[in-house]
């Protein structure tokens, strides 16, 4: 069984080398690692290549213009050859050195389409401190009405099931990853497993986390999604995942 990783980067030069770090310290070796460079301005593209012989032919990268995240994370996956499909964003990193190998022994000994796990968020200049962790065991697909899905970076899915159902609808700028798991579990009820661990460390301050104005553009999007695929919700149910995330944030 063989596992792609799909990292899309854009002038990530401060922190695309842990992300690189955390994949070539995994127990599991059956895997390929994907760079999709978006035509970087800064040092990346030389660390791509600085890193590229270390992973003896396991890894692939382009480095291009493109369309946003959502457009260089579908360029990905149209390179892939693996089994299972995974993201690691460049600002990420394995939380451990087993994760990989969690995910390839729940394939191996289940059913299942897809797998997720948790994540955890830590301070950009601080990396030991956790602000806040992302546990998906909460998740069920009911929830997914009120804007709640798996922890994203945590969710590895067979291949199959994108060229089945497609990947990334580009024409969401914030969140092409809920409407694509909305569309994936809610719509099509793959088959989900949760494990019970945790997969990712993300620094704060990405696309996702960054603001007022990116939380009133997120749950714009996500009632569009759920409008378009006619799952029935509204601002108000969409605004009481928040008091979930407080509680996320109170515990640390």
């Amino acid at each position: 069984m063989k596992i792609s990783i799909i990292t899309a980067t854009y002038n990530s030069e401060a922190t695309l080398r842990d992300t690189m770090e955390s994949i070539l310290r995994q127990t599991w070796q059956g895997y390929e690692y994907i760079v999709v460079d978006g035509a970087s301005t800064d040092g990346t593209l030389d660390i791509i290549k600085e890193y590229e012989p270390r992973f003896e032919g396991k890894m692939k990268y382009v480095s291009e213009p493109d369309r946003g995240i959502y457009d260089a994370m579908n360029k990905g996956f149209s390179m892939a050859t693996g089994d299972i499909i995974g993201i690691l964003n460049s600002d990420d990193f394995y939380t451990s050195v087993d994760v990989l190998q969690t995910i390839a022994g729940n394939f191996l000994l289940g059913e299942q389409d897809a797998v997720y796990a948790d994540i955890h968020y830590v301070k950009s200049d601080d990396v030991t401190k956790c602000v806040r962790y992302y546990s998906s065991s909460v998740f069920r697909r009911p929830l997914m009405r009120f804007g709640l899905m798996p922890a994203h970076p945590s969710f590895y899915c067979s291949k199959s099931i994108y060229e089945k159902y497609g990947c990334f609808d580009t024409s969401y700028s914030i969140a092409a990853d809920f409407e694509n798991l909305l569309r994936l579990i809610f719509i099509h009820r793959i088959k989900i497993k949760y494990i019970k661990k945790d997969f990712v460390t993300m620094r704060t301050g990405g696309v996702s986390t960054a603001g007022i104005s990116s939380r009133k553009k997120i749950m714009q999007e996500h009632l569009r999604a759920l409008r378009a695929h006619g799952v029935h919700s509204n601002i108000f149910l969409l605004s009481l995942r928040y008091i979930y995330k407080l509680h996320e944030f109170i515990k640390n």
